[in-house]
């Protein structure tokens, strides 16, 4: 997996990646702590909506941004987005009233959401052989999920010398690093991106080759598959681990270590299985294990388990969606052409993260007024439904379309 490494424009790349994602990782803990500090009990209310606004941000702003940005180079657009994060981080110490924070998370976010669907566009551009981009896709998601591990630990460690406010410093360094590696990278030439059609035609583009597309399609519905999964692991845990098994924050962290653990050991594995397995099959076999896992869980709920047992049963949910989210980017790549590439990418992007808009109230609200069983049993329900739509959508023979990059008619 490492071999892609050796190419030095990836490697830089790889490492604006991580050293953003640590950035990243800093500011979700500085900004919990900082949101008890203004708020208090009141804590909870404040990061939901924060997280709220996120979503909102990946899902309407990033096409809109896409469609303006589209001529400018990629480093540019890159680097500018690092620049704009690095100056909100820097801001967020010095607010003292939750409004503020809603508003430097949305242009925060709205920058985040400019600078992910341009660095993943521009993966396979350095990378164009398929081979060694499955391999930078099975990095990609190692990174995710080492991030989620190390970045909690690096909070802890530097909160025992700093104080909450300086961890938003960290992530000032992260972001400005990630843009020093940037401009120092030698990035391909990309052929020159035209402006075809209105403002609106361009920021739906995306979405209208993902529905002209089968491949495309499935993909839409096993995102859901994939929401409705980390929607029940990322919000109801605490209530299992504190509530249900009566066990203590460490038990938090093991179970979303367990999680985090099968989704790594198929970003591990997954260059050399796809090497022999079609990206639909081992796909859609991610999408049974997400409903099966699900049902599981909603009967360990129904009639109260073993603690083992839903840690087994995180690792399995991190299994099934890795294995749907560490190839996905090969169906974008295969279905792009160097003028609709970076939209749909865009797409992808916004689409996926639309997804939890759903998922996110299905795994809070109703667990919390019908019960942590019924919200499994939704879930793993809306996970059945998107794996049996992605077999309908996705056919066991078919041909990536070749979509006209302005779609007019």
């Amino acid at each position: 997996m490492i071999e892609v490494l050796a190419v030095p424009a990836y490697r830089k790349l790889f490492s604006a990646q991580v050293v953003a994602l640590l950035g990243t990782g800093l500011l979700t803990v500085a900004l919990g702590l900082l949101a008890f500090d203004l708020a208090g009990g009141q804590a909870g209310a404040v990061l939901g909506t924060a997280l709220t606004i996120k979503m909102l941000a990946y899902v309407f702003v990033a096409p809109l941004m896409a469609a303006l940005v589209e001529r400018l180079p990629k480093k540019a657009v890159l680097v500018g987005a690092d620049l704009i994060r690095a100056g909100i981080a820097l801001m967020l110490p010095m607010v003292d009233q939750a409004w503020q924070i809603y508003v430097l998370v949305f242009v925060l976010q709205s920058a985040s959401a400019t600078f992910t669907p341009a660095f993943q566009s521009l993966i396979p551009v350095v990378l164009p052989d398929e081979r060694h981009y499955t391999r930078a896709l099975s990095l990609s998601r190692l990174a995710y999920d080492l991030e989620s591990l190390v970045s909690p630990a690096l909070a802890a460690a530097l909160l025992t010398v700093l104080s909450f406010h300086e961890l938003f410093l960290g992530t000032v360094a992260g972001f400005l690093f990630s843009a020093a590696l940037v401009i120092t990278t030698r990035l391909p030439a990309s052929p020159a991106a035209r402006q075809e059609g209105t403002l609106w035609h361009r920021t739906t583009l995306g979405t209208r080759i993902f529905i002209k597309t089968p491949e495309l399609r499935g993909l839409m519905a096993l995102n859901l598959a994939v929401a409705a999964a980390t929607a029940l692991v990322l919000v109801n845990t605490v209530v299992y681990a504190r509530d249900l098994f009566g066990g203590s924050n460490t038990d938090v962290a093991i179970a979303l270590a367990c999680y985090g653990a099968g989704s790594m050991a198929v970003a591990l594995s997954a260059p050399g299985i796809l090497d022999r397995l079609s990206d639909r099959v081992f796909m859609r076999a991610g999408a049974v294990l997400l409903s099966l896992g699900l049902a599981a869980a909603f009967a360990l709920l129904a009639a109260p388990g073993t603690w083992p047992v839903l840690l087994g049963l995180w690792a399995l949910l991190g299994v099934g969606t890795s294995m749907i989210n560490t190839p996905s980017a090969r169906l974008l790549r295969r279905a792009a052409t160097d003028s609709t590439r970076s939209y749909i990418f865009t797409a992808q992007f916004s689409l996926s993260h639309a997804c939890f808009i759903i998922t996110y109230p299905v795994a809070g609200w109703i667990g919390a007024a019908a019960g942590q069983p019924v919200a499994a049993a939704v879930l793993a329900i809306v996970a059945t439904i998107s794996a049996v739509a992605a077999f309908r959508f996705w056919p066991a023979v078919s041909k990536t379309v070749a979509v006209p990059e302005t779609m007019k008619g």
